[in-house]
């Protein structure tokens, strides 16, 4: 009986993937005639992952050639070998900032349903012929894109290609996986409630941003969640995504020519979408409400999460290398100062780090730890002495040495695979940051000063008294807070 059932799963995954194989093979008459157009020479951009002189330690991306298909769509082939893969990225102007009001968490809900039909494959067979390649096809949203990935074996990438096509073109979103989705994310939302760390870090978001869109719950809220339909997700991809607004990024072992060819093929016929990308006008401001405390009431904990905030920049901001720099050596390494003084002198909490948090429009500068309940206050009070001697002397020499010296050498990961070098030029066409962001990324940090570091430290390290969110036993939290500004107490349960 077993092997009679797997029997039939193996035919099963061999029908579907047939199936999509003949669908691309139909087409090749058609790429071949498009292919002609398209040899003429692409424009090129000179981006570059080709290790340049040592001295300089500079990166190069490959040679990046450039189309559009008949559609407005922008693609970019970067051909990239010895291994037979290819990673695509297809990113669109359509993140949470732009769900419509009153339903926060749409992007991401329709990111979800993408994968679960389209008009001429169902869940099942679009998920056994892309597994049946060994090839990889998820989306997932951020607050200013939302992406869909591909990995896939070149000798595949045709027939790949236009199952992406169609994932994004024609989903058919049927109303049943509509449903289960909703009831999946409503069910996740109160598993949520069991952790503090997700509910905190979704408090702290809200108080940080307050109205404006990236203060919203990427995945929504139970209020909004339960008022999805089918309608809704049909309606946000056809006025959010579009190939006006998209941008298609092709990184492997294949000729740029066929790359265009077949991106021509695979996306004909797709429309609706913006006819330009919008963007929110960048602001870099004092927080609405600096200096306030958040307490969130678990009474079950017997330790605080606890988040500081304040303002940051935007991606690609002249200040990004030496703040950055700066909080390498202050919080975002193992040896940094507030780990340092936290975990290893103080012995607070196992874990404590200080991050800036980049988007297109704007940023911020925060810091996350957890600690016993007995001791929230001290971590808050040697968390904030050690930022604000940061911010009114800077950093030694030699610390920031380290810290430019660490980052220099973790950054060539970002650019070791096909999937990571079409993330990273995805990211440097959509965030404005320049041809020769991955070049100069190295010798730009290397080139930050003392005085630069002293200069964005007196900005960032908190200037002004930052917002603090806290979540624990409130009974016996609060007392402990008194001082560091107004507090007020709110239950878990509104986090859902």
């Amino acid at each position: 009986m077993a092997s009679r059932k797997i029997a039939s799963v193996k035919k099963t995954v061999r029908k579907a993937a047939k199936a999509v194989r003949k669908q691309a093979a139909s087409a090749r008459k058609k790429v071949a005639a498009v292919r002609a157009k398209a040899s003429k020479p692409a424009r090129k951009a000179k981006l570059a992952l080709v290790p340049q002189a040592a001295a300089t330690g500079a990166l190069k991306l490959p040679e990046l050639h450039e189309s559009t298909t008949s559609t407005g769509l922008k693609v970019i082939a970067a051909e990239r070998g010895p291994l037979p893969l290819i990673s695509v990225r297809l990113v669109m102007r359509a993140g949470s900032v732009w769900d419509p009001p009153g339903k926060d968490g749409l992007a991401d809900f329709t990111a979800r349903l993408m994968r679960r039909g389209t008009q001429k494959l169902d869940a099942d067979a679009i998920s056994e012929a892309v597994e049946f390649v060994g090839a990889s096809l998820y989306a997932g949203v951020n607050e200013d894109v939302l992406s869909v990935y591909l990995t896939t074996p070149a000798e595949h990438f045709s027939a790949m290609l236009d199952v992406l096509g169609q994932v994004v073109r024609e989903p058919s979103f049927p109303e049943q996986e509509v449903l289960d989705a909703r009831d999946r994310v409503l069910a996740q939302f109160a598993n949520d409630l069991d952790d503090p760390s997700t509910i905190a870090d979704r408090a702290f978001s809200r108080l940080l941003w307050g109205d404006h869109p990236y203060g919203r719950d990427l995945g929504g809220i139970k209020r909004t969640v339960s008022t999805f339909t089918r309608d809704d997700v049909v309606r946000f991809h056809a006025e959010r995504m579009g190939p006006r607004v998209s941008m298609l990024t092709v990184v492997g072992a294949i000729a740029p020519e066929t790359v265009a060819a077949e991106a021509e093929r695979a996306f004909a016929g797709w429309t609706g979408g913006p006819d330009a990308p919008a963007e929110l006008p960048r602001k870099q401001e004092p927080l609405a409400k600096a200096g306030q405390v958040l307490l969130i009431d678990k009474p079950d904990q017997t330790q605080s999460q606890v988040r500081l905030g304040g303002p940051g920049f935007w991606l690609g901001h002249e200040d990004y290398f030496p703040a950055t720099a700066m909080n390498i050596a202050l919080g975002g390494g193992f040896t940094s100062r507030l780990m340092n003084e936290i975990r290893v002198n103080r012995g607070l909490t196992y874990g404590v780090s200080s991050y800036f948090d980049t988007m297109s429009a704007g940023g911020v500068f925060a810091l996350s730890t957890f600690t016993k309940t007995a001791s929230t206050r001290e971590i808050i009070d040697v968390a904030l002495e050690e930022i604000h001697g940061v911010r009114d002397g800077g950093l030694k020499p030699r610390e920031l040495k380290d810290a430019q010296s660490y980052l220099a050498g973790l950054y060539p990961l970002r650019t070791e695979t096909n999937e990571s070098v079409a993330s990273v030029i995805a990211d440097v066409r959509i965030h404005g940051l320049g041809d020769d962001w991955v070049e100069k990324f190295r010798d730009r940090l290397r080139a930050v000063t003392p005085k630069d570091v002293a200069r964005v430290a007196k900005k960032y390290a908190f200037a002004d008294a930052p917002v603090i969110v806290v979540l624990g036993k409130a009974s016996e939290v609060k007392p402990l807070l008194e001082g560091l500004g107004p507090i007020t107490v709110v239950s878990a349960s509104e986090y859902e």
